[in-house]
């Protein structure tokens, strides 16, 4: 495998005497815990190319990374330069590329403190197309599954990654808002029960059919979705993307995953070495995490209907929800409950509460809290541009 070895932890070792011992704290430098991290593909093809640089920071921070913006990026061959555009903080992006496939093309990453980085070159590949993607139900859960063959017999090592998009509902209904101290009806176009949200995948996905016969994967585990998440609760939808790896980058992404799935997340700290393919122009022995290919990347969406899953699978709401009564004056404790609770927007107004007929005087309010009745606060009503209904 091409460039350095990265050691991310760093064993301390506890000294022992004959009589007692002595907690060993290690130094731990600025440079250990603060490596340039590089994500992303070279797409030769017609598509995008995104890549996204970030540092790692320390184990106790908030944060997992930190993003490198103001970078200079930009695609290389021996005759040309593409430079790319930072479209967000620390992602840099290209428009559609279309090289020409007989060279061989890198990365060079120029930061704002002047350090400079290359990728190794690489020839393109070209990925195979996504035969299908499926799913299974199982006992409790969902496994979703993708095939793909490439009759030419060139391809062996592939890479998925995914982004997930789903419509749900908040816990209780909200026919009521709050507008300067006063309740009003809600209108259709404020409607905050039904909402959008979306994730991106955050596990490493690989496949190879490098010790079959032909090259083909079937029915790949791409996720697996617990049978009471809320993702499908109504309509769930995945797109899958799928790229075709050189086998350096295929044994990357396998050592990188071993670890990850040992400690969490990617960035987590790292218990091995994990090497990579992009260099410190001036400074090789500068740990770098990441690795950079040339690859045209095929996608394949499916969408999945609660009905067509077991109707004996119950969905779970994540937040342990509620619905409390708000009176205008209640008799026990002679407070005005609508005033304490609603006007104040600590809780959020669902349905009336009314004496019983024939009276129907207007007594109060049903409540609860917000997170259980505005599906805003954790997803969106923007309908995604993709989305298709049943």
């Amino acid at each position: 495998m091409k460039g350095r070895s990265v050691y991310i932890l760093i064993l301390s070792v506890g000294v022992a005497s004959a009589s007692c011992r002595k907690p060993y704290a290690p130094e731990i430098t600025s440079n250990s815990t603060s490596l340039l991290v590089v994500e992303g593909v070279i797409n030769p093809g017609n598509d995008s190319t995104f890549i996204t640089l970030s540092h790692t920071v320390k184990i106790s921070d908030t944060v997992k990374t930190a993003a490198e913006r103001g970078a200079t990026v930009a695609v290389e061959s021996s005759s040309t330069t593409r430079p790319l555009t930072e479209i967000s903080p620390g992602v840099y992006s290209a428009l559609p590329l279309n090289l020409d496939t007989t060279q061989q093309y890198h990365l060079r990453i120029k930061l704002t403190n002047g350090k400079e980085y290359v990728s190794d070159y690489e020839k393109p590949k070209l990925t195979p197309p996504i035969d299908t993607v499926t799913y299974t139900i199982k006992d409790t859960s969902l496994q979703i599954n993708a095939s793909a063959h490439d009759p030419s017999n060139r391809t062996h090592y592939y890479r998925w990654d995914y982004s997930e998009a789903w419509r749900f509902n908040s816990k209780f209904y909200s026919s009521f808002k709050v507008v300067n101290g006063t309740i009003y009806p809600r209108l259709p176009a404020e409607d905050i029960f039904s909402c959008f949200s979306s994730a991106k995948s955050s596990s490493i996905v690989l496949g190879s059919s490098v010790k079959l016969a032909q090259d083909v994967i079937s029915k790949a585990l791409i996720t697996t979705i617990i049978s009471s998440s809320e993702k499908i609760s109504i309509r769930y939808s995945i797109l899958i993307k799928q790229y075709a790896l050189t086998k350096e980058a295929f044994a990357f992404y396998e050592n990188l995953k071993k670890n990850t799935e040992q400690l969490g997340s990617i960035f987590d700290a790292l218990p091995s070495e994990i090497g990579g393919n992009i260099h410190n122009t001036t400074n090789p022995a500068e740990p770098v995490i990441g690795y950079v290919g040339v690859s045209t990347v095929q996608t394949k969406r499916i969408f999945i209907d609660k009905e067509e899953l077991p109707a004996t699978w119950i969905i779970q709401y994540p937040f342990n929800c509620t619905q409390d009564t708000a009176l205008f004056n209640n008799p026990k404790t002679k407070l005005n409950e609508v005033k304490a609770f609603i006007l104040t927007n600590l809780t959020l107004p669902t349905l009336t509460l009314r004496a019983k007929a024939p009276d129907t005087t207007l007594l109060g309010y049903y409540r609860t809290d917000f997170i259980c009745g505005d599906c805003t606060l954790r997803g969106t009503k923007k309908r995604p541009t993709f989305w298709k209904d049943k």
